[in-house]
């Protein structure tokens, strides 16, 4: 990559960074829906495309100085793209905090109450109805990868 003309390289890494921002708004936009599945089925191809920007970008560091003289227009175009996945970026990790915590949440009620549907009522010796906290639910798990 190194050795490519230097609008060639800055046009490869605009389409590059385009494809990226683009799969990480369809993800975003999924998850606000509440559409999971649909977007983790984004993944694989938005982890290609992170790894082919991160190449990119890291040759044009090692290239800045000839790009900078040779195709200057492309690279304020590429810092202008890299500030719009910057933004990108920060909205996707807000949306997925979000659907993470209400999974969190969502899983943790479920758990709540399929817990107190399988207690054993009984009188204890009070005459109150004791509370057994072995009886509470078990086998719920929350998996935290989202």
């Amino acid at each position: 990559m190194d050795s490519l003309p230097a609008e060639d390289l800055c046009q490869m890494v605009e389409i590059a960074l385009s494809a990226l921002v683009n799969v990480m708004n369809q993800e975003t936009t999924l998850l606000r829906a509440g559409h999971m599945r649909k977007a983790g089925v984004l993944t694989p191809e938005k982890t290609r495309l992170a790894q082919d920007y991160v190449g990119f970008a890291r040759s044009v560091q090692r290239q800045s100085a000839r790009l900078a003289v040779e195709a200057p227009d492309a690279v304020a175009r590429l810092r202008q793209g890299h500030e719009r996945l910057a933004t990108q970026m920060a909205e996707n990790l807000r949306v997925l905090a979000t659907a993470r915590m209400v999974t969190e949440d969502l899983l943790t009620d479920v758990a709540k109450v399929v817990g107190q549907q399988n207690r054993a009522r009984a009188y204890g010796r009070a005459g109150t109805i004791a509370v057994d906290p072995s009886s509470s639910a078990r086998g719920i798990a929350v998996n935290r990868a989202l």
